[in-house]
Formats: structure tokens, C-alpha cells, sequence
């Protein structure tokens, strides 16, 4: 493998954006979960349906709070 030159590229500026955009989406994220929980401690659901729609959205961040929003306690379904 004489003469072959490997070149290592990088990208700071590019790895820095990502971290950015990433960092924003999941403080995003963090801040709507925490209003998904408030939300459903504060409605009139049982005790046992407040436990576990508050773990969804614990266990499952991002999915969990789409289906609360959709259909959480005090949802009518559609």
C-alpha cells in the first residue's frame, strides 16, 4: 500500500449543528412531557389511569406523548 494517502476529514462545524439541533429537540421534547404529566395529574381520571398514561410518557417520550395527546384521559375519541 505504498503511495496511498488516507485522508481523514473533519467536520466540527457540521457534528456542533447536530448536537444543537438535537439538544433543542429533546429539550422540546422534555418540556412538552413534563406538561403531558401536569396535565394528566391535574384531570379527573382515576388514580390507576393518571399512574399509567404518567408512565407511557415517562417510558416512551416522543410516542407516549402523541398518543396522550390524541387520547389521554379527558380525550373524546374521535
Amino acid at each position: 500500500m505504498e503511495g496511498i494517502t488516507l485522508i481523514a476529514t473533519r467536520q466540527p462545524h457540521a457534528w456542533r449543528m447536530t448536537m444543537g439541533i438535537t439538544g433543542i429537540g429533546a429539550l422540546l421534547i422534555l418540556i412538552a412531557d413534563v406538561y403531558a404529566i401536569v396535565m394528566i395529574v391535574q384531570s379527573s381520571a382515576k388514580d390507576v389511569e393518571k399512574l399509567l398514561w404518567s408512565l407511557a410518557v415517562l417510558i416512551l417520550p416522543l410516542i407516549g406523548l402523541i398518543v396522550w395527546f390524541f387520547a389521554g384521559p379527558g380525550r373524546k375519541p374521535f
